[in-house]
């Protein structure tokens, strides 16, 4: 076995996580599910290594197991090569592999094919993998291989996520600095920006010290093809950042799949629905898929109960973009639709969360409303993205003298001059 398995920085890391030898978890295995779907293969494991076994906390495709049935020896498993090298392992063909093909579990699972990733503790140690199991030799695609990608850095992003609000509920009381810090993790920490396209996003935290449930994304989904995400989820807290982090990661997974906005909100939806609990947590949000293509962006907007999207045309025309579904997480079918748009050089597209239109003084319920945002975007005539998400921020926050009841997320998109 390599050294690496048995660093002591590492063990503790894995033992802190809490995980070893507790039963099934529902996020997990809804992220495991989430693996078999995009890549077709019958099996997927989360699985946490120590000295000496690789502990299964999540088990799809072999049926019901017994807690001591859920784990074999590290020396039977590839995970201990995941650890070794803190990276992916992709075998299409197990049998005839030199670097597995002498480990015993090809022969007793039958394994024809793996692909797995490692996972992560909050201070970087190699935990264990989320992996996908063939009983075949197979190729994997590209597409499947980032969606596994993805995966495992959402449940490393779990596991953080965990591992914060322990630390919370340790001290007893909510931090302020915690809180936004936790929801920083929910937010992509850097925007890139399509080749020929301008794009830009500004987040403002509500005046509170709990975590709320405003997020956007912007990511590729093909070499051509891009996605963007803006959305708002119920509640608050912990629920609110646990249904936060299922979204944006459910999306990223599934987005390479697609390019039907609503079709990407709509397995949204049964993700949602799949882990739907009595609190009734339900999520808003605007998708748009789109390519950059000769000076032009066209694409496809889906909105599930979100505010409309604003298109302002280089000439100063706005006019609202919308296609009127329902809210995630609360109907099986949300009704969504696609609308079609185009952006040339000098048009911009603004998605943003209701706490814009909502935001008022801490003493006078008069919202800042349709009205003013309309006006707003339409005084950002020249600005780029960055320049206009800025401006609305500051003209917000302007208006509500500082004072913020909801948090407040803005997106911008645009074809430059």
């Amino acid at each position: 076995m390599p050294p690496e398995l048995s660093d002591a920085a590492r063990l503790a890391a894995v033992r802190a996580t809490g995980l070893l030898d507790t039963l099934p978890d529902p996020t997990f295995d809804d992220l495991a599910a989430l693996a078999i779907s995009v890549t077709r293969a019958p099996m997927a494991f989360i699985t946490l290594v120590d000295e000496r076994r690789s502990f299964w906390k999540s088990v799809l495709g072999l049926g019901e197991l017994t807690p001591e049935q859920r784990q074999n020896a590290a020396e039977e498993s590839f995970c201990h090569l995941v650890v070794q090298d803190d990276g992916p392992l992709i075998i299409t063909d197990a049998p005839n592999d030199e670097r597995v093909n002498d480990i015993s579990s090809v022969t007793s699972m039958g394994i024809g094919a793996w692909a797995g990733y490692p996972i992560h503790s909050p201070d970087g140690h190699v935990l264990g993998t989320l992996c996908v199991v063939d009983t075949v030799a197979r190729d994997w695609t590209p597409g499947q291989i980032s969606a596994l990608a993805t995966l495992a850095r959402s449940v490393t992003g779990e596991i953080a996520l965990r591992d914060a609000l322990g630390r919370m509920t340790r001290q007893a009381a909510t931090s302020a600095a915690l809180a936004r810090t936790l929801q920083d993790s929910l937010l992509p920490p850097v925007l890139p920006n399509p080749p020929g396209a301008d794009a830009a996003a500004v987040y403002v935290p509500a005046g509170t010290d709990t975590v709320l449930g405003d997020f956007y994304d912007l990511f590729q989904t093909a070499p051509s093809r891009w996605c963007a995400i803006v959305g708002d989820v119920s509640g608050h807290g912990l629920e609110a950042a646990k249904l936060t982090a299922l979204a944006r990661y459910t999306v990223r997974a599934d987005a390479h799949n697609h390019v039907s906005a609503c079709k990407i909100l709509d397995q949204l939806n049964s993700a949602l629905m799949a882990q739907r609990t009595a609190t009734m947590q339900f999520l808003t949000a605007a998708c748009l898929v789109f390519r950059v293509r000769g000076g032009d962006i066209s694409g496809v907007l889906s909105t599930a109960g979100h505010p409309s999207a604003l298109l302002r045309r280089a000439g100063g025309g706005i006019e609202e973009i919308r296609s009127a579904g329902s809210m995630l997480g609360a109907f099986d079918d949300p009704d969504l639709r696609n609308t079609h748009f185009t952006l040339g050089p000098g048009d911009m597209l603004l998605l943003y969360t209701d706490g814009v239109t909502e935001a008022h003084r801490r003493d006078d319920m008069d919202l800042f409303g349709d009205d003013r945002l309309l006006d707003t975007f339409a005084a950002c005539a020249g600005l780029d993205a960055t320049g206009t998400v800025d401006h609305i921020r500051q003209t917000v926050l302007a208006f509500t003298g500082g004072h913020t009841v909801d948090d407040i997320a803005v997106f911008a998109l645009g074809v430059p001059l």
